[in-house]
């Protein structure tokens, strides 16, 4: 009893022991934060999507007060007013930023695109798509797995039941965290205001695109022949629009009319039109 007993005691004397050393460490070598660092943080919209090009809004403020490279426009989800507030506090001017928001290029749900196998595994779109290539004729389309879903900060997109994801153009920062999560690059960080929107991904020829699904861009090139403006290009057998041609100078897309799939649409309020409806 007694032995166990002084075992009690020298363990208890040496965590007090470390503990006071500890602590003392501690103080001596603690490395004392910037005020202005966690100003700067507090500023922040908090979403840790990464956007600005650092692991989080913490890594962020920190280089934005320490480093003068570092621009105060970098927070994309918190766009002009977030840009001016950091400006403010670090000394430093704040550049105009292009408001952003995702824009999902793909029509391709079932019954539109040709499914060549039923999927039954992890219902991630990465986990899909390392099953060659995921389970449409498709290899450019979207997975519809959700994956761009659970990772969205924000809570900005929901998937239809079409099996595609809805982009919410109220709650969409524009952050590009959904862009870096989707294996097949179907969704484009998009100019807010822009006039249309192409909904298809695909880089196939014409008749290959059409035979995968009825809703491709078949790189015709009759929306680029019917613009005025030259703001579209055909590249890799895809219709490409430069944006902001497209806001500035056109007040008719008369592209709209002549897309025999209608891959090339109106966007209302940042959503491609058919998209509206939840």
């Amino acid at each position: 009893m007694q032995i166990a007993l002084m075992v009690l005691v020298v363990m208890l004397l040496t965590g007090v022991v470390f503990g006071l050393i500890l602590a003392f460490a501690n103080k001596k070598f603690a490395i004392e934060v910037n005020p202005l660092i966690h100003l700067v943080e507090d500023a922040l919209p908090k979403g840790q999507c990464g956007a600005c090009g650092y692991a989080g809004c913490m890594a962020y403020a920190e280089a934005v007060v320490l480093n003068a490279d570092v621009p105060p426009n970098l927070c994309v989800p918190g766009k002009a007013p977030v840009a001016k507030i950091v400006g403010e506090l670090t000394g430093k001017a704040a550049a105009e930023i292009e408001p952003r928001i995702a824009h999902v290029r793909c029509s391709g749900s079932p019954g539109i695109a040709v499914i060549k196998y039923q999927y039954g595994g992890i219902e991630d779109c990465a986990a899909a798509n390392l099953l060659q290539g995921g389970q449409k004729n498709c290899q450019y389309g979207c997975l519809g797995f959700g994956t761009c879903v659970k990772n969205c900060p924000f809570g900005a997109l929901t998937m239809l039941p079409s099996g595609l994801p809805y982009v919410d153009p109220e709650k969409c920062t524009g952050c590009g965290k959904c862009e870096s999560v989707c294996p097949k690059g179907v969704i484009e960080m998009q100019l807010i205001g822009a006039k249309v929107s192409v909904n298809c991904n695909s880089k196939d020829k014409g008749a290959v695109a059409k035979k995968n699904c009825s809703a491709a861009c078949l790189g015709c090139g009759l929306c680029k022949k019917n613009c005025e403006h030259d703001a579209i290009k055909i590249q890799n057998s895809l219709a490409v629009v430069d944006h902001k041609i497209c806001i500035e100078k056109c007040d008719n897309p008369t592209c709209i009319a002549k897309c025999p799939t209608k891959a090339i649409e109106a966007v209302v309020n940042g959503s491609a039109a058919e998209k509206v409806a939840v």
